[in-house]
């Protein structure tokens, strides 16, 4: 797994002696595919009220549209739309993409509560029925911030071998990062899922992911 210094040094990449690529069976791949497309359209239809509320919450509390949409890197390196229900007041982030952080003033009072119980996500159910994401995965990001960490570890490639997630193992044990030196600490736990991927680790996690929208452990 690819691991920041204990220094601190983003430039120090710790590697093991070798990391084997999740070449999964085309089974468990269509299996995992059938289960996500069926469970997002599950939760989709179920949570119709949800989206309303919220929709009309976002409207009122601040100018803008009410979903929020950006480009992520996913499967193969290729680019795709992430959809999300807006948290920041609209042209909030500039030229250079911003990492946020706790207390951070872009960030609307809805935007806040949507953020601490992760409901803000939930759009990309649709981004999992059309195949560009999966329930369970490395949670995707920005091609900025991934053209500045491969240099620093070029494991964060084998990331890219699958779909990324809704959710994911580095986001309910590491949580947000605030910088590229904390985005390669939380990936070291999303090689390590990668590299044992399993329905068994996708519950555990999915588990642990309502733990924490419940008790609103977000950021």
């Amino acid at each position: 797994m690819c691991m920041v210094s204990q220094r601190g040094n983003a430039g120090m990449c710790v590697r093991p002696e070798r990391m084997a690529l999740p070449y999964a069976s085309l089974k468990r791949h269509m299996s995992k595919r059938i289960a996500d497309m069926v469970l997002s359209a599950m939760a989709l239809v179920a949570l119709l009220p949800v989206f309303a509320i919220v929709a009309l919450l976002v409207k009122v509390d601040s100018k803008g549209s009410v979903i929020y949409r950006q480009t992520r890197v996913g499967l193969r390196n290729a680019d795709f739309v992430i959809y999300k229900f807006r948290t920041m007041y609209t042209g909030a982030e500039g030229a250079e993409p911003l990492l946020s952080n706790a207390g951070d003033a872009r960030v609307t009072r809805v935007g806040r509560f949507l953020r601490r119980h992760h409901i803000d996500e939930l759009p990309q159910l649709w981004n999992v029925i059309c195949g560009d994401m999966s329930i369970v995965g490395p949670r995707p990001e920005r091609r900025y911030y991934i053209d500045r960490i491969l240099p620093l570890c070029p494991e964060y490639a084998s990331l890219l071998s699958v779909r990324p997630g809704l959710t994911s193992l580095g986001s309910v044990r590491y949580g947000y990062a605030s910088d590229v030196e904390s985005m390669i600490e939380r990936a070291s736990y999303d090689l390590k899922y990668v590299n044992a991927m399993s329905f068994t680790a996708d519950f555990k996690i999915v588990a642990e992911t309502i733990g924490i929208v419940v008790k609103g452990e977000g950021l």
